[in-house]
């Protein structure tokens, strides 16, 4: 096998060489303690600071000490949901959020409906769209928190963010949004789109794993997550990963320079290869909205089929692709965002999530597209499904 093609970006995507540049000086020459007052650790703090403002900078934040550093988008999720909740009690215990959410936002409500406080999860349809009007009709006096998603990580749905923080401070409740997948592939303005709390992370974004960031507005409160030292104005106890908050920070800063010029590209790529396979394989679904989604992602089912053989099959032919979120692909459970779109299990259950690297080409488009028309029909030729729906339509 010579040829390997990487379509899993929604999960990770690699380190680039100007982020890696940025933090291998952190590894051998400023390793100080970002917290410590000598040389050293000024030194170290520097960079924080400097990473700390290209974030604030690319975001739109007021100033830089809105941003929090975390070790990922789940701990900020958690921090967000729990810490705005755990805050604002005293005020309601009713939370809104979509049916949709990645889990790290769905299994905090879930502790959270274990402590007593009750969560509406909102429908979508069958695009993964959150509707206003169902927004409105669900919110209520003792809500404190509206937590909707910018971008799905599964299907790439842009959610309509602005108008669901304006309807949620119209009735003065607290906005969060997981802007995890949206970073780096959508425009962000926290101040324009009146977003309260944002997560963030920048594995997605060709930085580092292990480091996100939590945005939030002056004024909001939030109960502290880890509880420790005086880190990040004693707000999360910890001492700095330095070397990977400097790449986060370069990776922020290339993401934002980047990004019309990127999503140009990815989404030519995009369009070209749903064309090809709609040319050349049968019975599929494409579940990704035809405009309201991000250049980067396109969902797929494929009849008659399931997702994993899929997904094995091209590994085997060197293309890495998912059955939908990295956190719950090794489980072999159905997509709850499928599910929720309305998607029948029948079909779903051979969905295939495509995420394109900003890097990618045509050549390897193509090469994708013959792999996997070759994986498609073989499975469908052995497959029980395929001799069922072929007696059932003769029997028609």
């Amino acid at each position: 096998m010579n040829k390997r093609i990487y379509l899993d970006n929604a999960a990770t995507t690699y380190v680039s060489a100007e982020v890696l540049n940025e933090m291998m000086p952190c590894f051998t020459s400023f390793y100080g303690n970002s917290n410590s007052i000598h040389g050293f650790g000024r030194e170290a703090l520097a960079i924080v600071d400097r990473a700390r403002d290209r974030i604030a900078k690319a975001i739109n934040a007021p100033k830089s000490n809105n941003i929090y550093f975390t070790s990922g988008g789940t701990e900020a999720n958690n921090w967000a949901v729990k810490g705005i909740a755990h805050a604002n009690k005293d005020k309601g215990k009713h939370i809104i959020t979509s049916s949709i959410e990645h889990d790290s936002i769905m299994e905090s409500m879930r502790e959270l409906e274990k402590e007593g406080f009750e969560v509406t999860y909102l429908p979508v349809d069958e695009h993964g769209v959150v509707s206003l009007a169902s927004l409105l009709h669900h919110i209520r006096k003792d809500t404190i928190l509206i937590s909707i998603m910018s971008v799905n990580n599964e299907v790439g749905t842009i959610q309509n963010i602005k108008a669901i923080a304006k309807t949620a401070h119209e009735n003065n409740i607290i906005f969060h949004t997981d802007a995890v997948q949206a970073l780096g592939a959508v425009k962000i303005d926290v101040q324009d789109m009146e977003i309260d709390v944002m997560s963030m992370s920048a594995h997605k974004i060709y930085g580092p794993k292990g480091v996100g960031a939590l945005y939030i507005k002056d004024g909001i409160k939030i109960d502290n997550l880890l509880h420790g030292g005086f880190q990040e104005r004693k707000k999360r106890g910890g001492t700095l990963n330095v070397p990977a908050i400097a790449g986060f920070g370069k990776a922020t800063e290339i993401a934002s320079r980047d990004l019309s010029v990127n999503s140009q590209k990815l989404r030519a790529i995009k369009n070209y290869f749903i064309a090809k396979i709609q040319e050349r394989i049968p019975m599929i679904h494409i579940n990704t909205h035809p405009h309201q989604s991000v250049a980067g992602i396109v969902n797929v089912s494929f009849e008659l089929i399931e997702g994993e053989s899929i997904l094995m099959l091209l590994d085997m032919a060197g293309i890495a692709v998912s059955t939908g979120s990295a956190c719950t692909s090794g489980a072999l459970q159905k997509s709850h965002v499928l599910s929720a779109m309305g998607i029948p299990d029948e079909i779903a259950n051979g969905s295939i999530r495509f995420s394109f690297p900003k890097s990618i080409s045509k050549d390897d488009v193509n090469f994708v597209v013959d792999e996997l028309e070759k994986v498609v029909a073989k499975l469908r030729s052995i497959s029980p499904l395929t001799k069922a729906n072929s007696r059932s339509k003769k029997n028609v």
